[in-house]
């Protein structure tokens, strides 16, 4: 078995599957649809982080493709919908690099706050500027959270120790943390607050979810965060904003084109504005979350291709399994239709195969069904299962 791992995704993933048999190559940067068509002709497990695109074309030209791991917390650079017609499981690591963006979020609200970055810029070209002036404690300021889950969440946390008020808004129902106030639309947390922070998710219908018209409804001189995804930003939009004065500072770490490959050129028109902040995609690059993601991701493919568990896959059904001792497992994926459990297990029986155990999960237009049978499994049932016009994936694992 082969593994494909890009983007410098940290060594210890490459060293868990490597002590499971599995013949890994690493590669630094990102690739594009051709070259990740041809890198993963005869690979089974593909890794990938932020900007590496498995399309339906790559996971079509791509047969041998088990299951893709998206080495961070979003999946929309993996067309999820064609690894689930290719019988390709997909996974990610939902909680791994949280604390690491909210903690560089805490940081940029600070920062901008005290506009640490033009104070620090001045000092390098020799010019001392002690003054007070447009610099605030952000104890007793209003924090506005767009976006509740799992970063938003803490965020929410971790600003209200510091002694802010936060609100949030999300398309979810949220439970509230603390003493976090809902909001029940995106209009009314802008009316509120001096301090917004974007935590969404990447789907389309985020695109340019801040906008010229978003922008207007901020107060005055407010400050501006997005952490999230580059596209829920119009750039120019938010560059109007800061020369006009209207927003008093911004941290941004994503964009909607970012460089492909470390030392590439990075153009933004928002480079040279004042009291704003611009790292590259930094969020969840700490020592601690990138070990933590590769161990979680590299984990999740060690227990597919060893005891066929789906648990956490963000594409097809979830079955969480343990190791098994004797005969053979079969790993059955499926299109969810009325019949096939009781085809499968006629097949079995016809073939006198002795069922221990099954287990059966459903999600949307697919099913999975893990069967332990200790006798084994002749070749000619096997054929009449991966024959049925339900089935669309059939793997045996022995014991």
């Amino acid at each position: 078995m082969k593994a494909l791992l890009l983007e410098s995704i940290h060594p210890e993933a490459e060293l868990l599957l490597a002590s499971q048999g599995i013949e890994v190559e690493t590669r630094k940067g990102a690739l594009d649809e051709d070259e990740l068509i041809a890198a993963a002709q005869g690979v089974q497990l593909l890794g990938i982080r932020s900007k590496t695109q498995a399309t339906r074309r790559v996971i079509e030209s791509c047969p041998d493709l088990l299951a893709i791991g998206a080495f961070s917390i979003g999946t929309n650079q993996i067309d999820l919908d064609a690894a689930a017609e290719h019988s390709v499981v997909a996974f990610n690591a939902p909680y791994s690099n949280t604390r690491s963006v909210v903690e560089l979020a805490i940081g940029e609200i600070i920062n901008l706050a005290r506009h640490i970055g033009d104070h620090s810029a001045n000092m390098h070209k020799g010019v001392w500027s002690k003054t007070a002036k447009g610099s605030h404690e952000v104890r007793g300021r209003t924090l506005g959270i767009v976006g509740y889950g799992n970063i938003g969440s803490q965020l929410s946390v971790l600003a209200e120790s510091l002694g802010m008020h936060v609100y949030f808004y999300d398309v979810v129902d949220r439970l509230a943390l603390g003493n976090a106030t809902r909001c029940n639309s995106l209009e009314e947390l802008l009316s509120k607050v001096e301090t917004v922070s974007i935590h969404v998710d990447g789907r389309p219908e985020n695109t340019n979810l801040f906008n010229a018209d978003t922008f207007a409804q901020m107060r005055p001189r407010s400050l501006f965060l997005n952490l999230s995804r580059g596209h829920v930003v119009d750039i120019d939009a938010l560059r109007d904003n800061l020369l006009s004065g209207h927003i008093a500072g911004a941290g941004l770490d994503v964009y909607p084109k970012e460089p492909k490959k470390q030392g590439d050129e990075f153009v933004s028109p928002l480079q040279g504005i004042p009291n704003v902040i611009l790292t590259p995609h930094i969020g969840g690059s700490t020592a601690e979350a990138q070990e933590d993601i590769g161990r979680f991701v590299a984990g999740k493919f060690r227990d597919y291709v060893q005891t066929g568990s789906t648990y956490m896959s963000v594409n097809l059904p979830e079955v969480s399994l343990e190791r098994f001792t004797q005969g053979s497992r079969l790993l059955h994926l499926h299109r969810n239709v009325p019949g096939v459990m009781a085809t499968v297990n006629s097949v079995l029986g016809e073939h006198g195969v002795n069922i221990d155990s099954q287990q059966l999960s459903t999600r949307g237009g697919y099913g999975y069904v893990v069967t332990d049978c200790s006798n084994g499994v002749p070749e000619a049932a096997l054929e009449q299962i991966r024959g049925l016009e339900a089935t669309t994936r059939l793997t045996v694992l022995n014991a």
